[in-house]
């Protein structure tokens, strides 16, 4: 199978932190590609007909895209406990909003780094931060309970959640106020399927 990614991608990094987290290593081949919203590479179209990434490329099925369902995949695949069925509809609801802070994060970028200055909404990008802003604080003041114990989907989509805040926002400050959420995804950070896929 091939992976089709670009590092700084939080929702390719989940996959690749997973990949880790599961020794797939020798199973999944990492594909690099350059890509963006406005101009998809031809060889993510074909993958995926919506032009995102990540997108699985399978030798006995379709291509596989959007994250979660790549994760499920996987988790299958190497019959692995991603999904603890004694709390997975918590474990999913973690995961499902460390994926909205990522959506919120990423529009952002778009916003300043794809969008000509004149073209921009002050507004947007700041409505953007409010819906990452509440879910992490949200993580931090309900959640922490469901970041401890054995690593499951949660523990790897909030930690590239929370790495491309600091990859593309660092100057927004998510940890103020957020005491608990930042020392565990400092401790987090240090798993070397995190340090493996720091983007160049």
């Amino acid at each position: 199978m091939k992976l089709l990614m670009s590092p700084p991608s939080p929702y390719a990094r989940m996959i690749r932190i997973l990949i880790r987290e599961l020794d797939l290593m020798d199973t999944v081949e990492e594909g690099q590609i350059t890509t963006t919203a406005f101009n998809s590479a031809p060889e993510i179209i074909a993958a995926n007909p919506l032009g995102k990434i990540p997108a699985l490329v399978r030798d006995d099925g379709p291509t596989l895209y959007d994250s979660r369902v790549i994760a499920q995949f996987l988790n299958a695949h190497a019959g692995s406990g991603l999904y603890p069925e004694s709390r997975k509809w918590e474990v999913m609801t973690l995961e499902a909003t460390a994926i909205g802070i990522m959506d919120s994060a990423v529009s952002m970028s778009y916003e300043t780094r794809l969008r000509p200055e004149s073209q921009q909404s002050p507004d947007w990008i700041e409505a953007q931060w409010e819906k990452a802003a509440r879910g992490v604080k949200a993580v931090n003041d309900v959640w922490m309970s469901h970041l401890t114990g054995p690593i499951n989907i949660g523990h790897i989509a909030m930690g590239s959640a929370l790495a491309y805040l600091d990859l593309r926002h660092d100057a927004r400050g998510w940890r103020e106020g957020n005491d608990a959420l930042a020392a565990w995804h400092d401790e987090f950070a240090q798993r070397p399927s995190m340090t493996e896929t720091v983007p160049a």
